[in-house]
Parts: structure tokens; sequence; C-alpha cells
């Protein structure tokens, strides 16, 4: 039976879920997400499974803090640009992978990792007890992303953590610093705030 929680007062046992190995469902600043523990195999192949999701597609993780995120991924001079310019916020960086104990089946066979720091209240508070989370949105593949607790079309995880606070309604912007950055999805964050950025840091 899903458990449903609602924020604040449900963050603590959404976290134990998590903590236990448990698949949550829970609010970002852009679009509902579904997460597990990154450093669990069996958690994050429940992800692929619940949202029909090919293996060899990577998972983003969610992080707490710039300083955070920075144990996770080397973020380098345009990485830490960009952080510090959108973080918190719907910016996702994909940046080379710092932390070898992350889930392979979240870097699908790279040495490189997405990382985020949301912008949610209600998810900052669920971060500062886990620390890091898988953060994929909460639709089957394919389908559109849900905007709202009741848009939420997946079955199978364990609760959904549910906030009354508006969501942006569009997916993040992903950059890829592994190399010379570039753009690798346009979402709530435009190519001109990108390039505006990493020019004024090159």
């Amino acid at each position: 039976m899903t458990e449903i929680l609602d924020c604040p007062e449900g963050v603590v046992r959404c976290a134990s879920i998590v903590k236990e190995g448990g698949v949550v469902v829970f609010p970002t600043d852009t679009v509902y997400g579904i997460g597990c523990d990154p450093y669990s195999d069996s958690s994050v192949a429940r992800i692929f499974e619940i949202k029909g999701r090919q293996e060899d597609k990577p998972l983003p993780v969610l992080a707490a803090s710039m300083k955070d995120a920075e144990k996770i991924v080397k973020l380098g001079k345009a990485g830490r640009a960009l952080a510090k310019k959108f973080w918190p916020g719907a910016l996702t960086i994909v940046a080379p992978l710092a932390d070898p104990k992350i889930s392979d089946r979240v870097l699908a066979g790279r040495q490189s990792l997405a990382v985020r720091v949301p912008a949610n209240k209600c998810l900052l508070n669920l971060l500062s007890i886990c620390k890091y989370i898988v953060g994929t949105s909460a639709n089957p593949s394919g389908r559109p992303s849900p905007r709202s607790a009741q848009e939420v079309a997946i079955e199978g995880y364990d609760a959904l953590l549910v906030d009354k606070a508006a969501l942006i309604g569009l997916e993040s912007t992903i950059v890829d610093v592994t190399g010379i950055p570039r753009i690798i999805r346009q979402g709530a964050i435009s190519a001109g705030e990108i390039e505006k950025v990493l020019g004024e840091n090159e």
C-alpha cells in the first residue's frame, strides 16, 4: 500500500523510507519526481522497472547543496559558474563522477553523473536528511511529466510526498560540462541564460 505523506509533516517518514531502500514520489521545483537512494542497486533497478525506462539511460541525482554536489561530481570551472548562478534551481549539470560508490545502474556505464540542487523547500527538507536522492520525472518513459500529485500516473512506489507549492511545470535544462560545455536539453532555463554565464566565465 502506497503511503500518502503531506509536506512538511511527512518528510521525516519519507526520508526513512528512502534510507530503508524504498522508492518515493516527491515534488521538485519543476515537475513531480521519483527517486531512491542512489547507492542502492536494487532500489535503482525498481525505478527503471516502474518507469519502463531503458537501462542504458542514466539517471540524475538531486543534492542538498552545491557543497554536497561537489562530493559526487567534479563540477570544474564552467560547472561551478553555472551552479553558483542557477542553484538551487532548474539546472541539471552533467559532470565527471567523483564518487565511485554511486550505483552503476544510475550511471548506465558512464563515468559522468547528472546532478541538480532543486529549489523546492519540501524537497530540500527531504535532502537535508537523505543528502542525495535519485530524481527523475515520475512518469512512464515517453509520457508527459506530472505537474501535480494528481497527475502522477505510475504505480509500484512506496510513498507519495505531496506539496501544495506551485511547480514550474517545465523540466530542468541539462548542460554537459564533461568537455566543452553544451546544452543537452533546454527546459526551464533558456539557452541564452546559460550561454551568458558561460561567456562571462571563459
